[in-house]
């Protein structure tokens, strides 16, 4: 009976792996499922872990034989520089790359927008991944294509061409001819990828599991891997990414500056996506251009005229995709998680293309608006409020000393020089410490903010190859600002009054003042003025290098668009605007005040006394567009119905509690009305001297032009 039962166990065991044999490889990408899966097919693992072996051990011994060669000078004919080195360096490795398949080419092209960090060189080598990948048989191409659409290929095309026009880690794309005559991209996947990912995943899952063990870390690193493993599995199926196309093209319709191409679900299918043909130029493409490579030594092949017209075009890339970039993690929460290099175009009309749709990341609102205040707390050196948005985007474990991770980051950080209010630094540099002490605090990674800390990366990368002095900081912080002043929501109101309120709710003008000025600056607050009858002037003024914050503010106000700023108002200490106001550091807001009551009180004299003054003149005059704006000294703001500022009853319930708040304080209130005295009258004085030139420019002018008109008449 022993004999019998233990036979028994031995074919319940095999036939336990007739059926793990037999169970195919999951579709859907599951770590149990892949580990169960490979875990009887033990040869292919070892397999491929000695091919990786074997590729990057070869390419070691390739480097250090060039090293040797240099040291020795077997060749003292060929002179190699550092920079020469680099991109041997990067050639070496891309070849490594390519030899080991998608995966890694995919890890290559990640490398390739970080030159911050591989550097310049290495980075022009692997940036050949995006674009330079060896295709796979055309036969092989249609037939796939046939078997996915059920029929032959000329049923549906008229013409396909005869080499893919470009080729990537995943698939290829042929340019082709619907029959109906439409222009379209036709991407074929490569055979047996499926196979070949999730074997390189489940690899690299055990590697990461190893490190853990020897690292004798408490989080999971192979997570990491599972998380890439669903990405690159949902890139695999063109049906979701033709679903991802589709509906980051109706989230981001809005924006007229983004171009996402059209999709033809009647010619798609797992393994074929079938897009509308995008006419644009490459990031690489420009790239090259302008910097005109240096390696070769050859004579440029580009005029001067040529490069500079390829730098102002990728410039003009780089904001639009920075842009881009802050619209879809601030405005829509879905973002782009692959935006290297080859799935960008720059289009003729000005638009940044977006290509590639396999890869989306969509945000909580609640990560969003961590990540806003993330932004701003960094700009402001608020370490501790830092850490409570890192807690809120689910990166700080509870349980964590908060103290210590503040005064960890201070450290790391405290170093960071500021220009005009902005971090003079990079993004990726405090991003890299930050990790650090991620590192050393054992912080967790959620997959958004793996996904998301990829795509700004991956974009300043970019930026950064067509414009070293590129500050992320310095480009985003203008749409942050727009999003905090204009959206009335909880969340943004309770990062505006933590930013600019300290805890006595006094006010903090001086960050106010650089909210405003580098959205002014930046032309971020352009949508503030929107319902307004004059758009928004040039709030820049070149002779003292500021700007006018004074009409900036009473424009937004009383604006639908400056809920969020009554309600500060409201919220603030009243005694602490009214000190700022009649400060030393208010001097320029008061000067501000100043000309627009001037201005408010020369339009109210001109429609008194100035009857006589035609429409035309009287809206030259208002413009500053006459002879006697030099002469006169006023501003040149342009005309405005300031007296809707003042019948506005919320900005008169505003005044009021301001007023009220700080009647207590009587010194205050006699420093106040001393300052307001000297405003209207010199406003006063200002207006009347205005009224007086205007009125003789209109009715003795004539008298002076009538000699000027007889000689010419002569």
């Amino acid at each position: 009976m022993s004999d019998l039962k233990a036979l028994e166990a031995y074919a319940g065991y095999f036939y336990y792996l007739s059926k793990m044999w037999s169970k195919p490889l999951p579709e859907v990408y599951d770590p149990q499922d892949v580990a169960h899966y490979f875990s009887v097919r033990p040869h292919l693992v070892a397999l491929r872990i000695l091919e990786v072996f074997s590729s990057f051990a070869s390419a070691v011994i390739s480097i250090r034989t060039s090293g040797f060669r240099k040291i020795l000078q077997l060749n003292p004919e060929e002179e190699v520089d550092d920079k020469t080195s680099q991109y041997n360096f990067g050639m070496v490795l891309k070849e490594t790359m390519l030899n080991l398949g998608p995966t890694f080419i995919k890890v290559g092209q990640s490398l390739s927008t970080r030159p911050d960090i591989i550097g310049v060189e290495m980075s022009k080598a692997l940036s050949e991944l995006h674009d330079k990948i060896p295709p796979f048989p055309r036969a092989v191409a249609m037939k796939i294509i046939a078997e996915e659409l059920g029929s032959p290929v000329e049923s549906f095309f008229s013409y396909i061409s005869e080499e893919p026009i470009a080729a990537a880690s995943f698939g290829q794309v042929y340019f082709a001819h619907t029959t109906d005559g439409i222009n379209v991209a036709v991407k074929v996947q490569r055979p047996n990828l499926h196979h070949v990912v999730v074997r390189d995943i489940y690899i690299l899952r055990l590697g990461l599991g190893l490190l853990q063990k020897i690292a004798n870390r408490k989080s999971d690193p192979r997570l990491y891997a599972d998380e890439l493993g669903k990405g690159f599995v949902g890139e695999l199926d063109y049906t979701l990414e033709a679903a991802n196309a589709s509906k980051f093209m109706e989230v981001h319709s809005p924006f007229a500056f983004i171009r996402v191409p059209k999709i033809y679900p009647h010619l798609s299918r797992k393994r074929v996506l079938t897009m509308e043909w995008m006419v644009g130029e490459s990031p690489t493409d420009l790239l090259s251009v302008s910097t005109e490579s240096s390696v070769s030594g050859n004579v440029s092949e580009y005029s001067e005229r040529q490069k500079i017209d390829a730098k102002r075009r990728l410039l003009d890339l780089v904001n639009k995709g920075v842009e881009a970039t802050l619209v879809q993690l601030l405005e829509t929460g879905l973002l782009h998680a692959d935006p290297h290099p080859g799935n960008l175009r720059y289009t003729s009309s000005g638009q940044i293309g977006f290509l590639d749709f396999g890869l989306l990341c969509q945000m909580e609102k609640k990560h969003q608006f961590a990540m806003l205040a993330s932004i701003v707390h960094i700009v402001n050196g608020d370490w501790a409020s830092l850490v409570r948005a890192l807690t809120d985007m689910d990166v700080v474990k509870p349980g964590t000393n908060i103290r210590l991770v503040t005064m960890e980051l201070e450290q790391a950080l405290g170093e960071v020089e500021f220009k005009e209010g902005i971090p003079d630094v990079k993004f990726s540099r405090v991003l890299g410490k930050i990790w650090s002490v991620a590192f050393k605090y054992h912080f967790r990674m959620p997959p958004y903010y793996t996904l998301v800390l990829r795509s700004l990366a991956s974009f300043e990368g970019l930026a950064i190859a067509a414009d070293s002095n590129f500050k992320t900081f310095e480009a985003a912080y203008p749409y942050v600002v727009r999003k905090l002043l204009t959206e009335n929501s909880a969340a943004t109101r309770n990062i505006l009054h933590s930013v600019l309120l300290n805890r006595k709710k006094e006010f903090q003008w001086q960050r106010l003042s650089l909210f405003l000025r580098v959205g002014a600056s930046r032309k971020a607050l352009q949508l503030v003025a929107s319902n307004s009858e004059t758009s928004l002037p040039h709030l820049q003024n070149k002779a003292t290098d500021k700007f006018d914050v004074a009409f900036l503010v009473l424009r937004l106000l009383p604006s639908k668009d400056g809920v969020a700023l009554r309600r500060l108002l409201m919220t603030a200490d009243g005694a602490s605007l009214i000190k700022v106001m009649v400060s030393k550091e208010g001097k320029f807001f008061r000067e501000q005040l100043c000309k627009i009551m001037a201005d408010v009180l020369y339009q109210w004299m001109i429609k008194l006394f100035g009857q006589g003054i035609t429409v035309s003149q009287h809206s030259r005059v208002i413009l500053g567009n006459g002879p006697s704006n030099k002469e006169s000294g006023r501003s040149s703001l342009p005309a405005y119905d300031y007296n809707s500022i003042f019948r506005d009853r919320r900005l008169r319930v505003i005044f009021s509690k301001v007023l009220k708040s700080a009647s207590s304080d009587k010194i205050l209130m006699m420093r106040f009305c001393w300052a307001s005295l000297v405003i209207i009258m010199t406003a006063s004085t200002l207006a009347c001297h205005r009224v007086v030139v205007s009125l003789s420019e209109v009715y003795l002018g004539p008298l002076f032009d009538a000699p000027k008109r007889y000689a010419v008449s002569a």
